[in-house]
């Protein structure tokens, strides 16, 4: 591999990756635009937006990672040329996404009830939260069949598309929350809970626009969706099913960690919760850059892959990982600098920013072990292999990351507790563990992608 072959080779990932990237941190803008804006009306009104939030976002992030498969299989099928492979999955996607955003309305609406009678939270607070989920459920099928088509789109190579669209969604979102938070032209005052109508306009906005680029594109009237249009197929079903679910039970393990971590974090008061919570948000906007060439990677070894090109798909899967460890670098660096001013955009309380700009140096540690781990996982999805980033995600985040996360910050048992240090140590563990693993799973289907290629060639 030459030093021509890594320029080039990045050249390309970072085309295909800074659009995803700009879509995901304008979806970050959305919600820091709900929030602000419920925040506005009152403390509840926020609060009631942000504990809908912590619900919605789970369920539909696991819906979200049933459809990543599909990237992998069209980037597959389109370096194989086989266009009626790309059409059929993506319409048996969208059935799958279809069944599956219809279930969390019918599940909310048996349930909203006897959570009304149950629910411990302050009348106005509860009231406020359940409305918004009543809201944005009815958008969650946009949302999801969004995410076929923008699946289908990114897997055949173009992704501004997606930057594009997600741009459209922030300039709806902000006058939509406008008009249903404090009731404009005739709309309802509905406060924090006309965040869900807002957003739900927004899912069924973006969704129609990639559907119109999808069907109407120059560059995608080869593929003919249209003309695929199929009932259900069981069998194809269960094999992307196969495929999509280990990837949504992976992003669950990933983000209910951190969630579990706040939870426990609790007792030990306010500070310790809002130093964590800041060092958390701002780990998570950085990890929209790894995550976005993670993405592009998929797309670029799967199309590898497609077009039987191994050594090119093992060059990609190098390439990339250089080109993590230089941008982890300088992430790295630049949060261990400027972690107390970073704090500071948070709060003004003193103690909390000291507490804050420690973890966040231990943050700055982990991004070198999250390049590693997201990047293997995406170029694990290119290679369409995904139960073994279940297993090594559950097994690194769970057994490893907070186990060891547990012991350091709630016992004296190797070291005085730690408290929220001893948490952000197991993370940097547990990490450290998926990114060995995941690396190490690599090699292995690299291998035995070369084997089945060199005893199908040889007679």
């Amino acid at each position: 591999m030459t030093l021509a072959k890594f320029f080039s080779d990045t050249k390309k990932l970072i085309k295909l990756a800074y659009p995803i990237l700009i879509a995901q941190l304008i979806q970050n803008l959305m919600s820091f635009a709900d929030t602000v804006m419920a925040g506005r009306v009152s403390s509840t009104d926020m609060a009631a937006v942000a504990v809908a939030s912590s619900i919605w976002l789970p369920i539909i992030i696991a819906i979200q990672g049933v459809t990543m498969a599909l990237s992998a299989i069209v980037s597959q099928a389109r370096g194989a040329k086989d266009t009626s492979r790309i059409a059929h999955a993506t319409i048996q996607t969208g059935w799958i996404t279809i069944v599956l955003s219809t279930l969390v309305i019918v599940v909310f609406y048996l349930l909203v009830d006897s959570a009304r009678a149950h629910l411990q939270l302050e009348p106005e607070l509860k009231r406020l939260m359940l409305d918004y989920l009543s809201f944005i459920v009815w958008g969650g099928p946009g949302f999801c069949l969004y995410f076929v088509f923008r699946n289908y789109i990114e897997g055949m190579g173009i992704t501004k598309p997606t930057m594009i669209i997600a741009m459209i969604g922030l300039l709806i979102n902000i006058p939509a929350n406008y008009i249903f938070i404090y009731g404009q032209f005739g709309a309802p005052e509905l406060g924090g809970a006309g965040c869900g109508i807002a957003t739900a306009i927004v899912y069924w906005s973006m969704f129609l626009a990639t559907m119109v680029y999808a069907l109407w594109s120059k560059k995608l009237q080869h593929i003919n969706l249209i003309g695929a249009l199929s009932l259900p197929e069981r069998r194809e079903i269960i094999t992307l099913l196969s495929l999509g679910v280990p990837i949504a039970l992976s992003l669950l393990f990933e983000v209910s960690l951190f969630s579990v971590v706040a939870i426990i974090l609790a007792p030990f008061g306010a500070d310790i919760v809002a130093s964590h919570q800041i060092a958390i948000n701002f780990s998570s906007l950085i990890f929209m850059v790894p995550l976005s060439i993670a993405m592009a990677v998929t797309i670029k070894v799967g199309f590898a892959v497609g077009e039987k090109q191994l050594n090119n798909a093992r060059d990609i899967c190098a390439n990339s990982m250089i080109l993590g460890f230089l941008i982890a670098v300088l992430t790295a660096a630049s949060t261990i600098v400027f972690r107390e001013q970073i704090a500071r955009i948070y709060t003004n309380e003193a103690v909390v920013v000291s507490m804050a700009a420690k973890l966040m140096f231990l943050a700055a540690l982990f991004q070198f072990s999250d390049f590693i781990q997201v990047i293997s996982a995406g170029a694990l999805r290119g290679y369409k292999d995904t139960k073994s980033i279940l297993y090594i995600t559950f097994v690194s985040y769970w057994l490893v990351g907070l186990s060891l996360g547990v012991i350091l910050g709630l016992t004296d048992i190797i070291v005085p507790r730690l408290g929220a240090a001893g948490f952000w140590i197991g993370f940097i563990s547990g990490l450290t563990c998926a990114a060995i693993l995941l690396y190490w799973r690599l090699k292995i289907i690299q291998k035995r992608a070369d084997s089945a290629a060199l005893s199908v060639s040889t007679p």
